[in-house]
């Protein structure tokens, strides 16, 4: 007689299920592999030649799009095309989208102009080199100008600038170093002021007074500026999957499908979670797969230093109501109390954010005081909260822990009890580089712990390993069983069978690593 359990793919409905298709289960989807690597492209050397000729190459060797004009050609029909823009809506009575369709028209009769005129003594441009000019216009009134055509490349996910050079900074690939992406310091903080601009932080920009600046893209990318560096330094992060779930998760390797039934059995019986890992490792992307696997019936509220989870945007499902909170940077100046005028940390927002009423709260990373009503909202009725926080080594989780809760001024005994009182499980995100020796980037699970109350009247938290690496394997395989289980089969998304069936072979295929593991 056939067992019966729960299929994950079932939608919460029973169903048959033998050994055989289990089996598959834990290994079937694994054949969706990642996407083939490709190849970083080569740097080319700097144009040379006088910057002032029109027909002279920007200084953005090898990158795609390579422009047949100067960049000042752009910016001077840039401002030609603002001008007439600003002629023709005033007053901006124009909707964004219109005065955006607006400008690309302006912008196409601009460029088809100037190159009629740039024919008259040099090689007539081709229509691919006048549509990458206009593009290139548009950019800079409201994309990324000069440096979009590096945030359009596959793949990318930071691109870090130091005074005019740059280093990219692939998911699949090694760094890439960019000799020239501005021609001088003042380029760079103009381009930072004029992206201050188009995100609505205008009223702030890169200066003396204000060394330090940050923002959003209209891509949404996340921009961090600074005058205290050496030279002018930018850091943009990428967003490049804010809009996946936890599927892609597994088709990159994140997840294996029985981690992927367990975590999300796990929202659903609103087990608090904590996600931790080292920088890069991939945090933000499983607190964002797992806040879209949130019942749509429910009420959500994020709360973010700089916005990256964008779960209060339309996704592949009907998600809960979410208001999603940003916090604010000072203005520079400061208060009669010391305060930095204007400034809104996830602290403050959290009374706020409690009024609304929601049956969850994700932060989207704790790096400070904010740890300690995180903790109180889990603590306090707000089960089934999420959380990131950066951590070096799954052994120093707790450790970490304690640290922000006494820097936030709690007694050691008292932040061991909160902890141990608000958090269900901790999932631990491992970030393998082998770049450098040729291999690729390995972001995984390696360790779901369970959390216990504390041993003791002085003692610390106790954890449970649910999930580690074992017989060689670097990735997350079952070792014990939750002492919740019975509430994920509640779910009716779970069976603890799936658990020790085959544990050992849900991951499929071996980690491709190039050194041994």
């Amino acid at each position: 007689m056939a067992d019966t359990h729960q299929h994950p793919d079932t939608g919460g409905h029973p169903a048959p299920l033998g050994r055989e298709a289990l089996t598959s289960l834990l290994t079937g989807r694994l054949g969706q592999r990642r996407p083939p690597e490709t190849p970083a492209p080569t740097t080319a050397p700097p144009a040379s030649g006088p910057s002032a000729s029109p027909a002279a190459v920007p200084r953005l060797a090898g990158l795609p799009g390579e422009l047949p004009v100067g960049w000042e050609v752009i910016e001077a029909l840039q401002a030609d095309v603002s001008a007439e823009l600003s002629k023709r809506d005033p007053d901006r009575i124009l909707e964004e989208a219109d005065r955006r369709a607006l400008a690309r028209s302006l912008t196409t009769s601009a460029v088809a102009d100037w190159a009629a005129k740039y024919a008259q003594g040099n090689t007539p441009l081709t229509a691919a080199e006048e549509t990458a000019i206009g593009a290139a216009v548009f950019n800079a009134m409201y994309r990324g100008g000069r440096l979009q055509a590096l945030l359009d490349e596959d793949g990318v996910e930071d691109v870090m600038v130091d005074g005019t050079k740059a280093a990219v900074e692939y998911f699949d690939r090694p760094r890439r170093t960019i000799d020239r992406v501005a021609d001088s310091h003042d380029e760079l903080i103009a381009w930072v002021n004029r992206m201050a601009a188009l995100s609505g932080n205008g009223e702030r920009g890169l200066n003396q007074s204000s060394p330090m600046v940050g923002f959003r893209m209209p891509d949404g990318s996340r921009v961090t500026a600074s005058l205290l560096t050496t030279r002018p330094s930018v850091v943009i992060r990428k967003h490049r999957i804010r809009q996946h779930g936890i599927s892609e998760l597994i088709q990159w390797g994140s997840l294996n499908p029985l981690l992927e039934r367990f975590l999300i059995a796990c929202v659903h019986a609103r087990m608090n979670l904590l996600v931790v890992g080292d920088m890069g490792a991939g945090k933000t992307s499983l607190l964002r797969a797992l806040g879209r696997e949130i019942p749509a019936e429910e009420r959500l509220v994020t709360l973010e230093s700089d916005r990256e989870l964008y779960l209060d945007e339309p996704g592949a499902k009907p998600g809960p109501v979410t208001f999603a909170f940003e916090a604010r940077q000072s203005n520079g100046e400061r208060t009669g109390d010391n305060r930095l005028a204007g400034e809104i940390t996830i602290s403050d927002m959290f009374a706020t954010s409690l009024r609304y009423n929601a049956t969850r709260v994700i932060v989207g990373e704790v790096r400070s005081t904010e740890i300690v009503p995180m903790l109180q909202a889990m603590t306090s009725g707000g089960s089934g909260s999420m959380c990131t926080m950066h951590v070096r080594r799954p052994h120093a989780i707790i450790s970490r822990l304690v640290q922000l809760c006494t820097e936030a001024g709690m007694a050691t005994e008292a932040a061991h009890h909160l902890i141990a009182s608000s958090i269900d499980v901790i999932v631990y995100l491992t970030y393998r580089d082998e770049t450098a020796l040729g291999g690729r980037k390995h972001r995984f699970v390696s360790h779901i712990y369970e959390v216990h109350d504390v041993v003791g009247e002085r003692g610390r938290p106790t954890t449970t390993e649910l999930f580690a690496p074992a017989r060689g394997e670097p990735r997350a395989v079952y070792q014990n069983m939750p002492g919740f289980i019975d509430d994920l089969e509640l779910t009716g998304l779970f069976d603890r069978r799936w658990l020790t069936d085959n544990p050992h072979g849900a991951w499929g295929a071996p980690l491709q690593t190039v050194r041994p593991r």
